[in-house]
């Protein structure tokens, strides 16, 4: 068999060997090559096993921008998501999904950065990509509406992007935060505080709503138990202090989600978080391992991340398909933590 063709002269980079090479290795037409290269199942078998040999040999690689300027299709998707540098399981569940579907993902990291995503979800725009899976943070969206109009499926995960409508798969958050607060309700506590995300973000804005509604109706009052907002050091600080050390204390806290949660544990201390019950929202990082290990509402993270790819497929086959939104319920995980009774 004769080997690849070369480039001429010392230092040129060597041709990658193309179609037309293979087809004369194999002896075969250029079209029996692209057909053997495009799996048709007409092609014969003796055929298929020459041209086969001859792709082994040459060590060629089928041009993959050709076969997506052809077909229209890269069978890459993009997830813009807001971390990637600490455990992300959903991301993972996505990754994991995808993979199994024979695609491939590119995933990048809007850091809670309204201008990053922007730009980010753009870049993927403009790319291609067969579709995206966003986990929105920023207040709208509709200057993605150009791009659903020419046909980019794109999905929303964790919460709805606004100003656009698509496909969406959410954690039922007003259940999540009705099972915390009634879990420490039935070990005796009256006086329960949230300490959670701001409300601008959709998430935050469920679970604090969720959690005033929960308060309303066991007749309690809303005032200095309700602390959504940005979570930086000093405004937990102070939510804490106002909950827990005001003229009627709360005897028990439900937090928002992972970072909170690390916040106001920080915050505490290992013997102060030890003597008040905690429900946290969402699942963290060894929380098995504290002690008491921490009682959470737990996010069905695999479902979402795997029903998010999901729905982009089915778009993806079928554009004009009507918008689908999924809510995943969540699980109360009974650790210790939010069994301190009052």
């Amino acid at each position: 068999m004769s080997p690849a063709r070369g480039g001429s002269g010392a230092g040129a980079r060597p041709k990658r060997p193309t179609m037309v090479d293979v087809a004369r290795e194999a002896g075969v037409a250029l079209r029996t090559v692209s057909r053997v290269v495009n799996d048709d199942p007409t092609v014969g078998p003796e055929y298929v096993v020459k041209v086969q040999a001859a792709i082994a040999a040459l060590n060629f690689r089928p041009d993959e921008r050709a076969r997506q300027l052809r077909t229209g299709v890269t069978g890459t998707i993009g997830a813009a998501v807001r971390r990637i540098a600490e455990v992300n399981p959903e991301l993972a569940a996505i990754e994991r999904t995808a993979r199994e579907c024979g695609l491939t993902l590119l995933a990048s990291s809007t850091d809670f950065d309204e201008a990053r995503e922007r730009d980010i979800l753009i870049s993927m725009c403009r790319q291609r990509l067969d579709g995206i899976i966003l986990e929105p943070i920023g207040e709208s969206h509709s200057y993605l509406e150009p791009e659903l109009e020419a046909g980019m499926p794109m999905v929303s995960m964790d919460r709805p992007m606004s100003g656009i409508s698509v496909d969406c798969v959410i954690s039922d958050n007003a259940s999540g935060i009705g099972m915390a607060f009634h879990h420490l309700h039935e070990h005796g506590h009256r006086r329960i505080a949230y300490i959670g995300d701001g409300e601008r973000v959709f998430s935050g804005r469920e679970r604090a709503a969720a959690f005033r509604a929960a308060l309303r109706s066991h007749g309690q009052p809303v005032e200095d138990l309700v602390h959504p907002g940005e979570l930086t050091t000093e405004r937990v600080g102070a939510a804490l202090e106002r909950a827990l050390h005001g003229a009627q204390p709360a005897t028990a806290l439900v937090t928002g989600n992972m970072d909170s949660t690390i916040a106001v544990l920080r915050l505490l201390g290992r013997e102060a978080a030890s003597r008040i019950a905690i429900v946290g929202f969402d699942e963290v990082p060894l929380a098995d391992l504290l002690q008491p290990a921490l009682t959470v509402v737990a996010q069905d993270t695999a479902t979402i991340g795997r029903t998010a790819v999901e729905l982009l497929r089915k778009r993806m086959a079928e554009p004009g398909r009507p918008v689908q939104n999924v809510v995943v319920p969540l699980e109360l995980k009974v650790r210790g933590s939010g069994e301190v009774r009052a």
